[in-house]
């Protein structure tokens, strides 16, 4: 929010309390701002200038001299050495527009100031936890005299995942009137306070040896931030770190930078930090492949990472389908009767994927568990599950129910599950990062194993033996050792109430301590990685530059599908954004006016429909991981990832153009084909 200076357009400036919105409006007419207008930082490269004054940056304070606001280095192993002795080093520039999550709600906030004075506040976030403290810092109000609820909205994406200052100004106007004071946005202030995914240019090099083996990878980021950190210095790593797999890599130098702009932030979004680097090293890739004869599927089998093994910079790998994942995609589609013996115009294109499954560094500067999960049962027998993890579409509470249901030998009708309010809830840091289903999964399973617990060792007291004796199945206790030995779920649980009340358990999950001693060693950091591969079949019309998408088929390994329906469904979400992303979505920015966004609405950004979206066949790989909840591992965003260069390899298939320029419109790529026909790519 601006206070001294506005650094965007559209950032808030002031806020009014009214009992409707054209008493608002007419309140607003009264607040006279006055403006000294200043030269815009339009993008980052023109952040990149040294500025004279320091009161002349966006941020003063910062410590460049620029209006840089991070900048990452990292080299492990020798480059130059390796790319010296590399057979071929392919090189490329890539431009990336900055897109939206273009979630379906709003973001909206109702907060009440009550008469015992205390905050209670309803918001649309994918991070109740850390809203719950950033309100605590903002209005000096204890946590504990703050209630949070996330109500069951629906839609993220990582657009939500950050304290917003909307929420603190109705929370603010709330203690100054104490009414309620409820704040929603239209699209456009959506389309202005969201944080989506960062204009990007990117330069990568990859070296292959003459058996198609990869010898090094270079990446050198520039992302344009706009006029606020959000999580940019976490992007400003990932869009290296995570071009760490699938693949082996001995060799590794990365620079990014994240520049501030006079633009609305950029910020966490679906993929985080993954996504622009993996389509500029997936489209290289197969550049490498051709030059050395080589098929691109088996070049990317031959330089898959194996399970349970270590990355260059200290990643732990554990479970890793990545090959698999690969050859269900070839052998589904046809590969090898179609790559590169397609008429002109039609293609068929390979990518594959890595993503982590949580960050394994936690935000607490202590040892509060990065998710905790409790469970209470009483005389009826219904089983309450509390946690803070955020459902925002992703299926995170069936997953809940599904790990206690398991564990307990219960069906799931049996599961009460309640994920809304901080005052019912345990600590969950939220839905980022595809952390859900691992943590919460695993913190779950204890929780429950501790009210499996109690309940064997009450049936020990009415038919003896070892509470390792019984097992749990279809709301039944079995004695292992004398199967005619049975209690009915209830009959143990009337017993295990006795003396004792309701049974509660409380389970928690933290990751163990992975990584290197180097600075920067947390970023990527995840206690297991997902993997993936996809091929896309579509048609070119070079005339046009129009492209039909024919056909996808999509691997993608996520260690156990807890549930299958609910990671086919993310699978096919995660095409049809990245689908978005590479063919048609961008913020058009209207310099001339200081960067304000010219089409803020959703007529006039465009996205893909149903119409443009094409069958995809999904493949689930069951890797089976031992550290995930039952094997599980993400699917949330490591699918979105592969789906973008599969249809950029698939163009250069089909016409011989490489595309290094996102999205991949129909001007954009006849500019592209114009260009190849003179020699100049």
């Amino acid at each position: 929010m601006g206070i001294d200076r506005v650094r965007y357009v559209g950032e808030p400036v002031a806020g009014v309390a009214a009992d409707d919105e054209w008493i608002a409006a007419e309140a607003l007419k009264r607040i006279r701002v006055e403006y000294l207008p200043t030269k815009p930082i339009e993008d980052a490269k023109q952040a990149l200038s040294e500025v004279g004054n320091p009161a002349d940056k966006i941020h003063p304070e910062t410590k460049f001299a620029n209006n840089l606001h991070k900048m990452v280095e990292q080299h492990f192993g020798d480059l130059p050495k390796a790319f010296a002795e590399s057979h071929h080093v392919a090189k490329g520039h890539f431009e990336y527009a900055g897109i939206s999550h273009t979630f379906t709600e709003p973001m909206s906030t109702v907060a009440h100031f009550d008469r015992d004075g205390r905050l209670h506040l309803w918001s649309a976030t994918q991070v109740p936890h850390y809203l719950h403290r950033a309100l605590s810092e903002v209005l000096g109000l204890p946590m504990s005299r703050i209630r949070v609820v996330r109500p069951n909205v629906g839609g993220g994406f990582g657009g939500k995942s950050d304290p917003f200052p909307h929420e603190m100004i109705a929370a603010l106007l709330t203690m100054r009137c104490r009414k309620p004071v409820r704040i929603t946005f239209d699209r456009e202030e959506v389309f202005i306070s969201h944080h989506g995914r960062h204009p990007s240019e990117i330069d990568v090099a990859v070296g292959v040896d003459d058996k198609g083996i990869l010898t090094g990878l270079e990446i050198d980021a520039l992302i344009d931030g706009g006029a606020y950190g959000s999580f940019g210095v976490v992007t400003s790593y990932y869009n290296g770190v995570l071009a760490q797999g699938p693949y082996r890599i001995n060799n590794f130098k990365y620079r990014g930078r994240r520049a501030y702009t006079n633009k609305p932030m950029s910020g966490a979004m679906r993929g985080h930090g993954a996504v622009n680097t993996r389509y500029a090293l997936e489209l290289l890739f197969d550049e490498c492949a051709e030059k050395v004869g080589m098929d691109p599927a088996e070049m990317r089998i031959r330089n898959a990472l194996p399970a349970y093994t270590t990355t260059i910079n200290d990643f732990r790998i554990t479970s890793n389908g990545v090959v698999e994942c690969i050859e269900k995609v070839r052998d589904a589609s046809g590969w090898k009767d179609k790559r590169g013996k397609l008429p002109f115009g039609h293609g068929i294109g390979l990518a594959c994927s890595f993503y982590i499954s949580g960050s394994a560094l936690p935000i607490h500067r202590t040892r509060t568990p990065q998710s905790t999960v409790h469970i209470k049962i009483d005389m009826d027998g219904g089983v309450t599950v509390h946690s803070m993890a955020a459902e925002i579409g992703q299926g995170s509470d069936t997953v809940l129910a599904q790990c206690v249901a398991e564990v307990l030998g219960l069906d799931v009708s049996w599961i009460r599950v309640k994920t809304e309010d901080s005052d019912l809830a345990p600590i969950d840091l939220g839905s980022y990062s595809s952390r859900v289903t691992f943590m919460m999964g695993n913190a779950a399973i204890k929780a429950a194993e501790n009210i499996r617990e109690q309940l064997r060792k009450a049936a020990c007291r009415v038919n003896g033996g070892e509470p390792t004796d019984w097992v749990l199945r279809d709301a039944k206790l079995v004695n292992t050792t004398d199967p005619s030995k049975t209690m009915s779920y209830m009959e143990a649980l009337e017993e295990a109430l006795a003396d004792n009340g309701a049974l509660i358990a409380s389970g928690w999950y933290q990751s163990p301590k992975l990584g290197g001693a180097y600075k920067g060693a947390g970023a990527g950091l995840s206690p297991t990685y997902s993997f993936g591969a996809y091929i896309t079949e579509l048609h070119v019309d070079p005339e046009t530059g129009f492209i039909h998408l024919d056909k996808v088929w999509a691997a993608h390994d996520c260690g156990r599908a807890l549930n299958p329906l609910a990671v086919k469904s993310q699978i096919i979400g995660c095409v049809h954004m990245g689908l978005g992303q590479v063919l048609m979505e961008q913020w058009d920015f209207n310099h001339r006016a200081k960067g304000n966004i010219r089409n803020p609405s959703l007529l006039d950004y465009p996205m893909l429909t149903a119409k443009e979206m094409p069958p995809v066949d999904v493949f689930i790989v069951e890797s089976d991981d031992k550290e995930g909840p039952f094997g599980a591992k993400e699917a949330g965003e490591g699918p979105l990832l592969p789906i973008l260069p599969s249809v950029g390899n698939a163009i250069y298939d089909a016409i011989g153009v490489r595309m290094r320029e996102l999205p991949i419109t129909p001007a954009n790529l006849l500019r592209a084909i114009e260009a190849k026909k003179k020699g100049k790519v």
